[in-house]
């Protein structure tokens, strides 16, 4: 019997079985691996936090007029905590909205800020803005028009992958014109998840077809939105701050003049992009046009349930879009406006109890943290502080060095923080400093809002970047690594217009 045992024991160990067999040991081997690298950015976060909370004090900004900005314990705490948020985020140890959580906890047990304030962040105005953007796609989902305008967009451009690519960008773009690239982004969303049920029928894995289409959404929406004050709030804040400090207004008119060109050419450069790095893995989809066709049909007349949730929407984008021209429409927060909408989905029982617990809270958690530390990081002066350090840096730079360093700057901080508390820890020391090299206001605006409206990098840069990620097609690490040439282009870009062709546009570059 003992030896019948010892037989059986050695069969099975040769055929690589739950015995003994190589396949147990390869698996346990992966996890350990994947675990190793987890637990090493765990560990980079917490060790960057460590070593910047107990640095030794650092020395006072000192801007070109001459005023010092110290940088406080709760300013160097709160960027030992960004850099903490930034590595956690990025190589997503934990889901992103643990992360956002993190950031409030810290700030509590740290006493980097008090706890109802730093969690209060979480239920900001802004946070709200996405809530109620993310409803409006999901009522286009439930009430079927999601399926009747991806239908008709594939009517129109056909089979081949690569016309899908530019139609989906195209719209996208087109409809941050006339309305915040958040409920863009939200609406839209729905629509290229019906598209791709038709490219990926199984969707068992990711395809490069699915993160091209996707990422391509939020960056493309982020394109779109600089060229009108309608596609997002920094406009007119930057406008704002940009006429209290040289009392020159710059009208709605103006800013798209200068803005389009570039929210063009950034839309076409990036389906190129999107076509060389996510190239679809098929050329055509054969039968999609007929198919299409098909399936429209088969939804029958347009039902009063659509009809109605277009009138909502409709209504609530020609409200928040006469904001900008209705003297007593702008005291009206535009997240009181999109709520209502949710409310009225919910009135005409277009959506139920359901619907709502079927929001992505992980998304509105990120966002909530992302609003937490772009406060905590402006609150405790670490924000002006970095912004005064760098620019001093460009202080004796050529003019353009001088311009392109502080788009890179909100670039880089536009990807962490809020793009409108980007726009103003920065724009009103480069508007400063300016004038010392001979630097046209003007253009140090229209550059600081190109690249606020395109942050490539981080999922926390964008509400539309957060949004895609909802599609399961890319992680954070690959939204990073192809946000950097994503970025690089938009650079290069920004550097043509500055240099050439916003001066022909007769933009005034120097003074």
């Amino acid at each position: 019997m003992v030896q019948r045992i010892r037989a059986m024991s050695h069969s099975a160990k040769a055929q690589g079985g739950p015995s003994g067999g190589d396949h147990p040991t390869h698996v346990a081997e992966i996890v350990k691996k994947i675990d190793t690298k987890r637990l090493f950015f765990i560990f980079l976060g917490l060790g960057l936090f460590c070593l910047i909370y107990f640095s030794p004090a650092w020395p006072d900004a000192v801007d070109p007029q001459g005023q010092h900005s110290p940088l406080t314990r709760e300013g160097k705490a709160a960027l030992a905590l960004f850099m903490l948020a930034a590595t956690w985020w990025v190589f997503e140890v934990v889901p992103i909205g643990i992360t956002s959580i993190t950031i409030g906890v810290v700030q509590a047990l740290f006493l980097i800020r008090p706890a109802k304030i730093a969690f209060s962040n979480f239920m900001d105005p802004s946070v709200w803005f996405i809530i109620g953007s993310v409803v409006i796609g999901m009522a286009f989902t439930r009430s079927g028009l999601t399926k009747r305008m991806a239908y008709r967009m594939l009517t129109m451009v056909g089979e081949k992958t690569s016309m899908i690519y530019l139609g989906s960008f195209v719209m996208t773009a087109a409809l941050t014109i006339i309305m915040a690239h958040t409920a863009v982004a939200a609406a839209v969303f729905p629509l290229l998840m019906a598209i791709y049920a038709l490219y990926d029928e199984e969707g068992e894995k990711p395809t490069k077809f699915g993160k091209g289409l996707f990422m391509g959404m939020a960056f493309v929406a982020g394109a779109g939105s600089i060229i009108t004050l309608l596609g997002a709030a920094r406009g007119a804040v930057a406008i704002g701050f940009f006429r209290d400090i040289t009392g020159r207004e710059i009208s709605f008119f103006e800013l798209s003049y200068y803005m389009l060109p570039v929210g063009v050419v950034m839309v076409i450069l990036l389906w190129f992009f999107f076509m060389i790095f996510f190239k679809p893995e098929r050329p055509t989809i054969p039968g999609l046009r007929e198919r299409a066709i098909e399936l429209n049909k088969g939804l029958g007349k347009f039902t009063r349930i659509e009809a109605l949730t277009l009138v909502i929407v409709f209504a609530a984008i020609v409200t928040m879009s006469l904001r900008s021209f209705v003297p007593g429409l702008d005291a009206i927060n535009k997240s009181a406006i999109i709520l209502v909408s949710t409310i009225l989905f919910f009135l005409f029982k277009i959506l139920t109890i359901k619907d709502l617990e079927e929001i992505p809270w992980n998304i509105v958690l990120l966002f909530g943290g992302a609003m937490s530390i772009g406060f905590c990081l402006w609150e405790t002066g670490a924000a002006e502080w970095l912004a005064i350090e760098w620019l001093n840096i460009l202080k004796n730079a050529s003019w353009f060095i001088f311009i392109m360093g502080v788009a890179f700057f909100v670039l880089i901080m536009t990807n962490f923080i809020m793009n409108v508390a980007a726009i103003a820890i920065s724009l009103p020391v480069a508007l400063v400093i300016a004038p010392y090299l001979g630097v046209a206001p003007e253009v140090v605006l229209f550059s600081a809002l190109v690249v606020a409206g395109m942050p490539f990098l981080l999922l926390v840069g964008a509400a539309p970047n957060a949004i895609a990620y909802e599609s399961r097609q890319f992680t954070t690490g690959e939204f990073f690594m192809y946000g950097i040439p994503a970025s690089a282009v938009l650079m290069i870009v920004l550097g043509f217009f500055v240099a050439f062709i916003w001066p022909m546009m007769g933009m005034p570059i120097t003074l």
